[in-house]
């Protein structure tokens, strides 16, 4: 089986890269990390690709046209087809992005296009929303912004603190990933008039209340 093969651009500790090197540890898994790029020498996930023997490289430029510079021929010289964004904390060149056009992809922790940008979980907290989440998606010039592949939801306490709704989203995150990238690799996501459909995929119908009881009811998750 021809495996995908996916280059990872990680700024920190690589909690989704984790997510994604254990998936690909799976033989019967359609796509393999033979890249992990690092824009922070010290970045704990780069410690995660040293143990799988995946090579990883670090460019610390600041610079958005010098950092596409030095990693566009690495990702050529490792025959990169996707490229995953994993905590990487930097805006990428526009050209650079206009070259990996639906071949670069990110995770957000919001349910976009809503809390775009930095602190997500702070945003929804602030705006009183009663559902949170992440969002796979296709990258694209404008930040946070892209065909959307997939995304998980979960519920917001009234007790939630960031921390509290950061932890559990990234819990999603984890699971969200590994599935997007299984289904770019399966062949079975495709982008039309700048939004995905997809191939043999079946989405369930599915209605998600917060406060989940009515009338002493509970209606948590009722499935059609």
């Amino acid at each position: 089986m021809e495996r995908l093969r996916v280059g990872v651009l990680i700024s920190g500790r690589g909690s989704n890269l984790g997510a994604l090197i254990t998936a690909c540890a799976n033989e019967a898994y359609p796509a393999e990390i033979v890249l992990v790029i690092s824009s922070r020498a010290e970045a704990p996930g780069l410690a995660l690709a040293a143990a799988k023997e995946i090579p990883v490289a670090i460019i610390s430029h600041n610079d958005r046209r010098a950092f596409a510079t030095a990693a566009e021929p690495l990702l050529c010289e490792r025959r990169v087809e996707l490229v995953c964004l994993a905590g990487f904390m930097h805006v990428l060149d526009a050209n650079f992005v206009e070259a990996w056009l639906d071949r670069m992809v990110n995770i957000h922790p919001s349910l976009l296009p809503s809390f775009r940008g930095l602190h997500a979980q702070r945003q929804a907290l602030a705006a009183g929303v009663r559902f949170a989440g992440c969002t796979v998606h296709f990258v694209r010039p404008e930040l946070d912004c892209g065909p959307i592949i997939g995304q998980a939801v979960v519920p917001v306490y009234p007790d939630d603190d960031e921390e509290r709704l950061s932890a559990r989203i990234l819990g999603v995150e984890h699971r969200l990933y590994p599935l997007a990238v299984r289904l770019i690799a399966e062949g079975r996501v495709r982008v039309v008039a700048d939004r995905v459909e997809f191939v043999g995929v079946r989405v369930p119908d599915m209605i998600a209340l917060n406060p989940g009881e009515s009338f002493g009811e509970p209606l948590a998750s009722l499935e059609g």
